[in-house]
This record gives C-alpha cells, structure tokens and sequence, in this order.
C-alpha cells in the first residue's frame, strides 16, 4: 500500500509491516503477565522516539503463531525525522531476533489497520516427516493425505456463511458470519526434501482460531475421517463438535493483510 504526495506533519500516521517468529511470544496483543510481539515493537519504538508509543494492529495472532506481513501504525510527531523506509533498518538494532519491520510508510491520519483491512491471508503447513528445520513453523503429521479430496473440500468454505461451527470458545465477536474469498490445498518440498500440504485461506475477517479449525477439517478429509461431502452440512450445523480439531499454533502464518 503507497501514499502518494503527504507532507510531514503533527501526528503523522506510519504503517509498519511486520514479520515474526512467534515460538516465544503470547501472540501479538499486549498482555500484563506475558511477553507479547507488540510489547517488543512498542518498546522498540519508545526507545527511538523517546516517548511511549500504542500500535493500532491489523490483526491479533494467537500464542505462538508466525507472521510474515502483520500491519500495525502509529503517530509521531512533526520533530519525527528519519525518514520511512529508513525505519526498518533503524529499528532492527533495537528489536529481538525473532521480529523484523520489513516496510514503513506514510499513511491518512483517518487509516485504521483493522477497520480499513479489506482482506486477511493465512498459509497453515502440515509436514509428513520430521524435519528440524521446518518442526517451528509447520505440524507433523506422518501420514500420505488425500490432496484431491482435500482441495474439493477446501472449495466447499468459499463465500459467505456462518462460520459458528469453526469458532473456538471464547470468542468475543458479535456475530460467526464472515466471507471466504480462497481457499486453497498445495503441495511442495519444503526444506531437507519433506512433502508439506499448504492450506491457504483468505477472507474479509475471521474467528477465533478459524483458520486452524479449518485447517483440521482437512486435514481429517486427508485422512478419510470426514470426505468433502461433510462440509455443507458441518457449516449448516453451527456446532463446533462437528468440525475437525483445532490444529496446533505453530503451523499457522499469516502471509498477509490488504487493504
């Protein structure tokens, strides 16, 4: 996303693109008892501005999910000096490791990461043979899955619907109904020659740990636990017993957020 034509100002918003390993972080949103990623920016980010700063996130990944292009902002002053795209290298001095800023712009002082997202992508990797350098972000399981029957079914979520049957308890949202736009199965050698199954899925929103309910619904149709025929009638339901299990946290990326 560019901004053409902004001039520096009082209260000038910057959108960050932000990249992540979430092994070690309570996910995303800051906490009181747990070390979170935005904690870490914003820390980052006082210690160059010299006074606190409040990120405004497109979305709020779970305990120990990854991210390749979460979007976040903040407002700076007009005695902010660094230019943007300098920001990234500035910042990584003062970030851990496991967390980069890979992009920085100028935005509308109206923009708002989450309300203005038109689209949110998420890739979950299941792996069939362990493999050290992929055990981080991907979930093993060692077993040939049914690519067909899982690309069938995966078609099955696109468009509107209520989503209540892929909703872990706990969630806040005021209602289950949002709309896929993909979702799709692929195969691939991942790193040291492992066959992973990619599923990735995109929509204008989703609920709490939907996608990884959704990625273990299909992965039981891989398995011939449930066959894509199952899934109409598993959303019609609205009952979560009828899905399949919520898959682990690390296998989960969210590839990226458009506006």
């Amino acid at each position: 996303m560019g901004v053409i034509g902004l001039s520096w100002r009082i209260d000038m918003q910057i959108l960050l693109t932000i990249a992540y390993d979430g092994t070690s972080y309570a996910g995303w949103q800051r906490q009181t008892n747990a070390v979170t990623v935005q904690e870490k920016v914003e820390a980052a980010l006082e210690k160059l501005l010299g006074s606190p700063v409040t990120l405004r996130a497109a979305s709020r990944t779970d305990a120990g999910v990854h991210a390749l292009g979460q979007r976040a902002s903040f407002f700076v002053s007009q005695d902010f000096k660094i230019p943007p795209e300098k920001l990234p290298l500035v910042l990584a001095g003062l970030l851990p490791s496991d967390i980069s800023v890979t992009r920085a712009e100028i935005v509308p002082d109206s923009f708002h990461p989450q309300f203005d997202a038109k689209q949110k992508t998420y890739l979950y990797k299941i792996i069939t043979a362990p493999n050290p350098l992929m055990g981080r972000y991907a979930v093993l399981v060692p077993h040939e899955l049914d690519l067909l029957a899982m690309q069938e079914a995966a078609g099955l979520f696109v468009g509107k619907h209520d989503f209540a049957a892929f909703c872990a308890a706990g969630s806040t949202a005021k209602t289950t109904v949002r709309e896929i736009f993909g979702c799709e199965v692929f195969c691939e050698m991942s790193l040291g020659n492992v066959l992973s199954y990619n599923i990735k899925v995109t929509g204008n929103g989703f609920l709490y740990n939907m996608v990884r309910i959704i990625a273990g619904t299909l992965l039981y149709v891989g398995l011939g636990k449930l066959s894509s025929a199952d899934i109409p009638q598993i959303i019609l339901s609205k009952e979560r017993k009828n899905a399949g299990k919520t898959m682990p946290p690390q296998g989960l990326v969210l590839l990226r957020v458009d506006f």
